[in-house]
């Protein structure tokens, strides 16, 4: 449910897109986002440092592409924010005690620490990847090509890259004493 939540904003912008422009779907993203948070901190009273450098980036990308009428920066956007969560990825790896992907996850699972590490940098290489992605369909397509690669060809990759790593750490699942009877 979180997953869906985390792309509440770009389905509006896709969505705003198709019914207006880029620059009204960039208003929407903007506005999306800080309902987003907004609605983070009403429930939990806590807003997650990915998302609060998400709402900056979408600012300052999403304002110049609305200052200066120009939809390079946000077209940027996605690539500046999956570079950016790599590079804090890749990081993690050598500053502090456990990784962040471990951060995110190690409440819910309980891996041994060389998995930990293998994941952290299997996101790193994703994150550094999708952004490279972006990249070439924004240079080498057109507007509507990229609004649809955003929601769908982002959406598609990421789900696509969870299934894969469940099936990798399904090996590191230890079987609880229920399913052993």
């Amino acid at each position: 449910m979180k997953f869906l939540f985390d792309f509440f904003p770009v389905l509006l912008f896709f969505l705003a897109y198709k019914l207006f422009d880029i620059y009204v779907a960039t208003g929407v993203v903007i506005a999306a986002t800080f309902a987003q948070c907004g609605w983070l901190w009403i429930t939990t009273r806590r807003v997650g440092t990915m998302q609060l450098a998400t709402l900056a980036i979408i600012l300052v990308f999403g304002g110049l592409t609305l200052v200066l009428h120009d939809e390079q920066f946000i077209k940027w956007k996605p690539t500046v924010i999956n570079w950016l969560f790599g590079a804090v990825f890749l990081l993690s790896q050598v500053v502090g005690r456990r990784t962040a992907i471990e951060r995110l996850l190690g409440a819910n699972l309980s891996l041994p620490s060389p998995v930990w590490r293998r994941l952290n940098l299997a996101w790193t290489a994703f994150f550094l990847l999708l952004g490279g992605i972006n990249l070439y369909v924004m240079h080498f397509y057109d507007r509507d090509t990229w609004v649809n690669f955003k929601l769908f060809g982002m959406l598609g990759l990421t789900l696509l890259f969870v299934v894969l790593q469940s099936f990798y750490l399904s090996r590191y699942m230890a079987e609880s004493p229920a399913d052993s009877e």
